[in-house]
């Protein structure tokens, strides 16, 4: 019967916690029914685990050895389940803490405690530093996206699985075997349009990376908030881009009267940069930044020093990669360096259409952000009432933000017209009076993912079409 029990567990600790699968395991151990919400079920879990390990220490049972057989590594997962849960509010705090105080590593003191705790149930001092690491950076990814990426639609779900997948891998066990300190090596491309939260997603990202506890010091070896650069390549002409990402000796060009650090010399091995707007870049660049992601070696402009980069790099873009590259305009090789995983941001209109409430949420969110605390204001109804039901949102989130500003000051809000094709604003109000054909629609929404994710296979996977009738789709409007 323990047995399983420590399996199950086991399979929990290592599931997705934005995935329905850790939601059914969870309930699966306690017994409850799809009407129990999975936060209810945590309590009874960590209650019926802690008496089963209490047996077991009782009976002399627990071994930890991480060349055991599939009982003994299910027993050891089961008991880091039941310590870092004890310690989880106290990761939390902080990691709230952390944000407030900056730059420097805050004490840890709980954290030492946590360690001993995994001693005395016999983990070598080595492996519970690690695990304690693991902790702290488990904590931070969910706090991350659970904060920065809100929303209740299906595809929202799928991004925040999809983002913690990105920090842990798809099954943690190989995370936690073998590659928490080789993930600098996984580089991450982030597409949407722009306005869809792809500056959040990075973040999260880039302040969840591993960061080793010095036990001797009771704090973590950096803090997070420097752990996480990033740069707009669009605000700096062609001339500066190299300069601000590699740095530059003095007088290594006019005007370069000092020495100057990159975004690379500035981020720590521990850390992770974000190239935002990568497709705005020219092919010069392009090379150069292949070079780091091949070699992990870059030069700053006007020096042949070899400066080592051991960070992790996030790169992102709104224009369709698929274009860009057939045209020439963007890299085979670099994309291929660049793609270790690739995450869409699901633009805001295909939010609304999966779940009509998503927008209420989140101007209630977003209005909260914006004043500080809880307000009841009838945002939404505005919202409705001045640009109807059927809007399509081209500037996603941030439109939406700025929407709820323009009502606070003004009383109304009324779209942003120059952003939508004149064909688009009749298809919205033919979309409101009822009298779309079906073709019409179909081709339109196979225009508007396409526009999203530039490829005619993922719309196709999307909406179920073969890939020649989505092409045939898209391509009618011509």
């Amino acid at each position: 019967m323990s047995t399983g029990f420590f399996k199950m567990v086991a399979e929990a600790a290592f599931s997705n916690p934005f995935s329905d699968k850790r939601v059914e395991i969870d309930r699966q151990i306690v017994g409850a029914d799809d009407t129990v919400h999975w936060e209810a079920t945590l309590e009874p879990l960590l209650r019926k685990l802690g008496e089963h390990i209490r047996s077991l220490e009782k009976a002399g049972g627990i071994v930890i050895n991480r060349d055991g057989n599939e009982e003994v590594r299910a027993i050891a997962v089961s008991i880091l389940f039941y310590v870092f849960h004890r310690y989880m509010e106290r990761f939390d705090s902080l990691i709230v803490e952390q944000v407030k105080a900056g730059d420097e590593s805050c004490r840890a003191p709980f954290a030492y405690q946590c360690l001993e705790d995994l001693t005395r149930y016999g983990f070598e001092h080595a492996d519970a530093c690690r695990y304690v690491a693991i902790f702290y950076q488990v904590r931070r990814a969910y706090f991350f996206i659970s904060k920065g990426l809100v929303g209740e639609s299906p595809c929202m779900k799928r991004l925040r699985a999809q983002l913690w997948d990105n920090i842990f891998t798809h099954d943690i066990s190989w995370y936690e075997g073998c590659l928490w300190n080789r993930m600098e090596d996984f580089s991450t491309l982030l597409l949407g349009e722009t306005g869809t939260g792809k500056g959040a997603a990075a973040a999260a990202i880039g302040r969840s990376g591993f960061i080793p506890f010095n036990p001797n010091a009771q704090k973590f070896e950096e803090s997070f908030t420097r752990a996480f650069v990033s740069i707009n390549l669009s605000q700096y002409p062609e001339s500066l881009i190299e300069s601000e990402l590699f740095g530059h000796r003095k007088g290594a060009f006019t005007g370069a009267i000092e020495k100057h650090e990159g975004i690379f010399s500035r981020c720590s091995p521990h850390g992770a940069i974000f190239l935002d707007e990568i497709g705005d870049v020219g092919i010069p660049v392009q090379i150069k930044l292949l070079q780091i992601l091949q070699e992990r070696t870059f030069s700053p402009v006007g020096s042949h020093d070899q400066l080592r980069f051991k960070g992790r790099v996030i790169a992102a873009t709104n224009r369709p990669i698929d274009s860009l590259r057939r045209d020439g305009a963007f890299r085979d090789d670099f994309y291929y360096r660049l793609c270790s995983d690739i995450i869409t941001m699901p633009p805001l209109r295909l939010r609304i259409r999966e779940t009509p409430r998503e927008l209420d949420m989140l101007a209630t969110h977003l209005l909260e952000r914006i004043c500080g605390h809880e307000l009841q204001l009838p945002i939404v109804a505005k919202l409705k009432e001045d640009v109807g039901k059927s809007y399509a949102w081209p500037g996603n989130v941030r439109e939406l933000e700025q929407a709820i500003r323009r009502i606070m000051i003004t009383g109304t809000y009324t779209g942003d017209t120059a952003a939508v094709a004149d064909g688009d604003v009749a298809l919205s109000h033919a979309v409101e009076a009822g009298n779309l054909s079906a073709k019409e629609l179909v081709e339109k929404y196979c225009r508007d993912l396409y526009e999203t994710y530039g490829n005619y296979g993922e719309v196709a996977r999307r909406t179920g079409l073969d890939w020649r009738t989505v092409k045939k789709n898209v391509q009618s409007e011509e």
